[in-house]
Parts: C-alpha cells; sequence; structure tokens
C-alpha cells in the first residue's frame, strides 16, 4: 500500500472517529464540520478533499461496517438463519457506538432508509420469492430489513440483556423463519468442488 493511501485511510478513520464521538455527545444534527476536524486534528479545508458533507462521511463509515459484515456472513462456516443473526448481534455489540447513532433516527432518517433498503436488497439477493405467496417479495424483504433494525434497537436500548447466539435465534424464529415460510425460499448455495 503507497504512503499516500495510508495517509488517505488515516484521515478517513480520523474523521469517522470524530464523526462517531462527536454524535453520541451532541447529536448528530448538532455536529458541524468544523467540530469534526478540530476532534479529529486534521484542517477544515481536508475534509472537504475527501468528503462534500458530513452524511457522505456518515455513509462512507456505514458502507465499510456493510463491508464488514458481508464479509462475516462470507466467511461464516454454518449458513444458517440463527448463525448469521449471532453475526449480526456480535457485529453490533461490536460497533455499539455506530449502531446508536444510526438508531436513534435524529437527523440520520434518511441514512437509516438508506440502509433499510440495502439490508432488503441483500436479502432478495440470499431468497428467491415464493411464486404462490400472498406477499410481494420487496414487502417482505423491507418486513424483513424493518425488524431486524427494530430488534437491534431494543437489544441496544436494553443494554444488551441477551448473548449474540440468543438473539441470533431470536431473529431467525421471530424474523427470517416466519417471513421466509410464506414470502421465500433459500436459493440454492453453491457447493465447493471436491
Amino acid at each position: 500500500m503507497k504512503k499516500s493511501d495510508r495517509r488517505i485511510q488515516r484521515t478517513r478513520q480520523q474523521l469517522s472517529q470524530a464523526l462517531i464521538a462527536l454524535t453520541l455527545e451532541k447529536g448528530y444534527e448538532a455536529v458541524s464540520i468544523r467540530d469534526i476536524t478540530r476532534d479529529a486534528g486534521i484542517g477544515y479545508a481536508t475534509f472537504f478533499r475527501h468528503y462534500p458533507d458530513k452524511d457522505t462521511l456518515l455513509i462512507d463509515v456505514l458502507n465499510a461496517f456493510i463491508q464488514e459484515l458481508k464479509q462475516l456472513f462470507a466467511q461464516s462456516a454454518e449458513p444458517s438463519p440463527a448463525a448469521e443473526g449471532a453475526l449480526i448481534f456480535a457485529h453490533v455489540r461490536q460497533q455499539r457506538d455506530l449502531y446508536r447513532i444510526l438508531l436513534r433516527g435524529q437527523g440520520t432518517q434518511a441514512i437509516l432508509n438508506h440502509i433499510q433498503e440495502i439490508t432488503a436488497r441483500e436479502f432478495l439477493a440470499i431468497y428467491a420469492p415464493k411464486p404462490d405467496s400472498p406477499i410481494p417479495p420487496d414487502v417482505a424483504a423491507n418486513h424483513v430489513a424493518a425488524a431486524t433494525m427494530a430488534l437491534i434497537k431494543w437489544w441496544l436500548d436494553h443494554d444488551m440483556p441477551y448473548t449474540p447466539a440468543q438473539m441470533g435465534l431470536i431473529y431467525s424464529e421471530l424474523i427470517i423463519r416466519p417471513t421466509q415460510a410464506i414470502a421465500f425460499t433459500p436459493l440454492p448455495q453453491p457447493t465447493a468442488l471436491h
């Protein structure tokens, strides 16, 4: 990796960390770009070399976490809904500050909607619609995304009283299995060549 690439990554990481810390302290709407650059120890003009506004910075942070979650799923040895749910909740526990910011909805509603759309699209890529289902696939996928976010919010609001494994089972039994039973069939998993 080039030195300039490392510097760009370091700058973006500093901006991300400052945004998260300030949002937890003051609320997203109250955070200015000047606040972010001051706390990150980065020049004001430098911010605009990386991002046009703070929403784009937050979306960049989210996209990085979404990619991280996708990699966790890809590495999962057991592709069951409960195992995937446990991975989701382990990720939430690890990145709880970011999830708290997003799920508060104060000034982040458009970004939260963006995440819900991405989650619904990902779900549609994993499951095929049942041809005889009375539920349109886009409605069912949106339900899964919204219900998952509501379950994550509940868990965080209640100081994570259950383990990620327990929450994975709850996610599977409360959200995935019933929705799959009425609206989807899993797409065939690729088989490994021996």
